[in-house]
């Protein structure tokens, strides 16, 4: 059925096409015009009328195999075949011609062949690479292709050059990738004998040398077992000599030579002089004879007759089958076993012992397993107790026994992983803080409160007071930072003085420093929090103790606690005041201390964060910058200004932290943050409105009373931490420590009752 010749109902080749380059067929050569492009594509690529186009490197079709170039599937990939030529030699009187053998290699990635020549020893002709790597044309008249992996095959010939080579085997790669493209692969054939080669391998044959080779291939030996050495723990019996005393050996044997080597042990004032080797490396004879032979008494080669000639000279004849050479036998590894003998020249030594190398070797190597130690050392004395000096009061106990140790004292050394570990990082200050109140008779003294700091890096203790208006009393520094020794302890003793440690301090405990009682009232927020996070260290902060403390109570008196819990919540709410639990634990007789008691209660409380007002905290910073005359807000909001590229008035918390670090804004880190927050949207801040609140330049806020600015100290975290514990949750208390279920009638019923 014929199909009209109609639009969209005849083929059109130009359908789909998007190249429609033209190529260049005329140009210049030498200012003459002339046509250069006569096997050039026409428009598009496409072969013109009469044209065959050469293919450049592949012999595949286009749009056939894989969709890789050649130059990826085929890398590193090459066919190689034997061959062989045919040389003429003219004028020559031992050969007419020479066979000449060679390696043909073909390059799948690009179809480029290269001709390799084998190097033979002596040949005197240049060898090597024949024909470099690259394309080779086709012998005339076909000199305008290329060969490609079509023409090659085993047993045949090829034209290379107008020299012929003959094809006679090739590897199994070259074969198995022949047959899958569908090439049948002659059988393999031999190439000819060269009968110069001959010639020359018999006479190579008849030659006598004068002084035979004696080849002794070691250097595999050497570079398997260089470097790998067994040892031994030798004792030497010399129980025969004047001085009987053991002597100490070790043995060294080199797997990469045969040869050993002892060092003498020298335990330190035996007497003895130090050697530096109790045997050379050297092959150890089994079987030393007593004389010491002369120099060339034992050699390689025998001489078997020596005379002279006038006319000829000398003359020399080696025994080459070596009928006066001496055997001489030597230890090998495989004579050296832990509780075997050894005669070091004429020495008695025993194999005590060895090393785990030694032992690894002797069991894969000979399956020995039994590696029994001889035992010939004497138990050793343990060392007598040295007395230690008592304190004599000059410097520090640990300066003192310094001098005690050795002749030239030296400072006594820090735990520096401790220091490092538990130094202050970021946020973490591993500082325990703790209020505290002194425990005396005298009521002034007792109105003062006094912050004790624990520091966990070196074990030391500060004490600071807070200054009181018209107390009488100046606050500051009532004790310089530094280790303080537990009360009760005589001072000159010679044993190591005890000093206060972590875990010493915890809420209601009562510290002797310097012959003054304080006891700690409250820990801060981060104190209790570093306690109960590291419970294995602080016992007292461990919830699994205080739960074991309140369920050995007797059942009547947990029956008494529920009671008091439900009758202390009329309201039916599940929460009573911390007070009233604590009233209740400290009345009972539960083994609780003030601390546990105010860890349970952090366990079920509900926390309550105390709100602080924003004026009072502006206020309070204006004070703080006035009183350090901080003149830095305009070039402050200049730095915002520039931070802020999109001009939304607002930064990251990121990076307004960053350039108030930068400016050294002077105020605290509390009061800091909690500006940070009030002015904070999600996670960005409004600077604006922060620098115009804390400019006290332009916009100056009401004075301040000092008590304010002290809230914002660092003080403050005890108050709030103090403050934070209300509520308690007494429901789920009774459930998770006695498993008494929460019943809201019973409750009810209860109370009434």
């Amino acid at each position: 059925m014929s199909v009209p010749f109609l639009p969209g109902a005849s083929p059109n080749k130009q359908l789909g096409r998007e190249r429609f380059h033209k190529s260049q067929h005329f140009d210049y050569s030498n200012g003459v015009p002339m046509m250069v492009g006569s096997e050039k594509p026409g428009i598009g690529g496409d072969v013109l009328v009469g044209q065959k186009i050469k293919p450049i490197h592949s012999v595949y079709p286009k749009g056939q195999g894989s969709d890789l170039p050649s130059w990826v599937a085929f890398d590193k990939q090459a066919l190689c075949f034997e061959a062989y030529f045919q040389e003429a030699v003219p004028e020559a009187q031992d050969e007419k011609h020479r066979i000449r053998k060679c390696n043909i290699y073909f390059f799948l990635e690009d179809d480029t062949v290269q001709v390799v020549e084998p190097a033979y020893k002596n040949s005197g002709i240049p060898q090597g690479t024949l024909i470099r790597r690259h394309r080779i044309p086709l012998p005339p008249p076909d000199d305008d292709q290329f060969y490609n992996v079509f023409h090659f095959n085993i047993n045949q010939q090829m034209v290379l050059y107008s020299r012929t080579f003959t094809v006679t085997n090739c590897d199994c790669f070259t074969k198995n990738f022949l047959t899958r493209l569908g090439v049948h692969v002659n059988d393999p054939t031999t190439a000819p004998e060269d009968p110069y080669t001959n010639l020359r391998q018999q006479a190579e044959k008849n030659m006598n040398p004068f002084r035979p080779y004696e080849k002794r291939d070691t250097l595999k030996q050497f570079l398997e077992l260089d470097c790998k050495v067994l040892r031994f723990y030798c004792l030497w019996d010399n129980t025969e000599s004047t001085i009987r005393e053991p002597r100490q050996l070790i043995l060294h044997y080199y797997l990469a030579d045969d040869t050993i080597e002892i060092l003498e042990v020298v335990p330190p004032n035996s007497g003895r002089d130090r050697v530096p080797k109790f045997l050379r490396r050297s092959k150890l004879p089994k079987h030393p004879s007593g004389l010491v032979k002369q120099p060339g008494q034992s050699t390689d080669r025998t001489v078997l007759n020596v005379f002279a000639s006038p006319s000829q000279g000398k003359r020399y004849i080696l025994d080459s089958l070596k009928t006066g050479a001496v055997q001489e036998e030597f230890y090998k590894d495989c004579d050296l076993i832990v509780g075997g003998e050894v005669n070091v020249l004429g020495r008695r030594v025993i194999l005590a012992d060895c090393d785990n190398f030694t032992k690894d070797y002797y069991r894969s190597k000979y399956g020995i397993e039994d590696f029994t130690p001889v035992h010939y050392k004497a138990p050793v004395a343990p060392k007598p107790r040295r007395f230690v000096p008592p304190y004599n009061g000059f410097g520090s106990e640990e300066d003192s026994l310094s001098s005690c140790l050795s002749l030239q004292p030296k400072p006594p050394r820090k735990d520096l992983k401790k220091i490092i570990k538990k130094d202050r990082c970021g946020l973490e200050s591993n500082v325990l803080i703790f209020r505290a109140k002194m425990v005396t008779a005298n009521p002034v003294d007792r109105a003062r409160v006094f912050i004790i700091s624990f520091y966990l890096s070196d074990d030391s203790i500060s004490v600071f007071e807070r200054p009181q208006r018209n107390s009488g009393v100046i606050g500051g520094k009532f004790l310089e930072r530094g280790r303080v020794k537990k009360p009760g302890q005589a001072v000159f003793k010679s044993e190591p003085s005890e000093y206060f440690k972590a875990q010493d301090l915890y809420v209601g405990a009562t510290l002797c420093l310097n012959n003054k009682n304080f006891q700690l009232l409250h820990a801060d927020e981060y104190t209790l929090s570093y306690m109960e996070k590291h419970d294995e260290e602080f016992p007292i902060a461990n919830l699994g103790n205080i739960f074991s403390k309140l369920r050995s109570i007797p059942v009547e008196k947990q029956s008494e606690i529920r009671k008091f819990l439900t009758l202390s919540d009329p309201t039916n709410t599940g929460l009573i005041p911390f007070e009233s639990l604590r009233g209740l634990l400290m009345g009972l007789d539960c083994r609780l201390s003030e601390h546990e008691v105010l860890v349970l209660g952090r366990r079920f409380s509900q926390y309550e964060q105390p709100e602080v007002d924003v004026g009072l905290m502006l206020a309070a910073a204006q004070d703080l910058l006035k009183k350090k005359h901080f003149q830095e807000l305009p070039d402050m909001t200049r730095a915002f200004a520039y931070r802020d590229q999109h001009k939304t008035g607002r930064l990251s918390a990121k990076e307004t932290r960053t350039i108030l670090k930068a400016f050294r804004l002077p105020l605290p880190e509390n009061l800091l943050g909690g500006l940070l927050s009030k002015f904070a949207d999600g996670d960005e801040i409004d600077y604006h409105a922060l620098l115009a609140g804390i400019n006290w330049v332009e916009h100056p806020a009401p004075p301040v009373m000092a008590e304010d600015i002290l809230k914002f100290d660092v003080n403050q975290r005890i108050d709030a931490g103090e403050a934070a514990v209300k509520n308690i949750n007494y429901s789920a208390l009774l459930e998770d420590v006695f498993s008494f279920p929460f019943n809201s009638g019973e409750q009810t019923s209860d109370a009434t009752t």
